[in-house]
């Protein structure tokens, strides 16, 4: 029998993440566009990230329909949060700019570029990317390349360049909490022989 579950963080109840789940206002909207492979995912960290800001949206499919009324949000430039060789990297906004619509793919690498691939819009968005960045606290995956960050963490990097002063890190309290968690579950000596490098 399935163990009982919390309908919003999705944890299982005796590992609820909700407590420390921020309530974070923000002038960036955030627009997740999420795999459907990650959504059963137990480190699915765009569902938190969506749930500590108020500004966010998750969107879970591999078609986007609706992506043109998505995108068209006059009080917002739309960019997409992806690196490559157009990327510019973000930097603080500038008195009376516009915010951004920041779209964030989640996924494996792989599969974000197969969002992009399916929705030729996305691929059409200005490409904006972070600058040098904390290495990541996603202590349980090996990151492809040097810099890789869990979606959770990019956006709480994006933010805080863009809205500097403000700080976002309130939103990495569930992460961590959830990694810690997972840690404890698998046991010490089993993290340090898979996971440290």
């Amino acid at each position: 029998m399935p163990r009982p579950t919390c309908s919003r963080c999705q944890r299982p109840l005796g590992h609820c993440l909700c407590p420390l789940i921020p309530n974070l206002e923000s002038r960036t909207r955030v627009l997740i566009l999420q795999h459907p492979s990650e959504v059963g995912h137990a480190l699915n960290t765009a569902r938190l990230a969506a749930l500590g800001l108020r500004n966010a949206e998750l969107r879970v499919g591999e078609r986007f329909d609706d992506l043109p009324q998505l995108l068209a949000q006059p009080d917002y430039r739309a960019c997409l949060l992806f690196p490559g060789d157009e990327a510019v990297a973000l930097t603080g906004y500038a008195p009376k700019e516009k915010p951004l619509l920041l779209v964030v793919p989640d996924g494996t690498w792989r599969k974000a570029r197969k969002l992009l691939h399916l929705n030729p819009l996305l691929a059409a968005l200005p490409r904006v990317s972070l600058g040098a960045v904390a290495p990541s606290r996603y202590r349980l995956r090996k990151a492809p390349e040097e810099g890789a960050l869990s979606t959770i963490e990019a956006i709480v990097a994006a933010l805080d360049v863009l809205e500097a002063p403000q700080g976002f890190a309130a939103l990495l309290r569930p992460f961590d909490a959830l990694i810690e968690g997972q840690i404890a579950a698998m046991g010490e000596e089993v993290f340090i022989r898979n996971h440290q490098r």
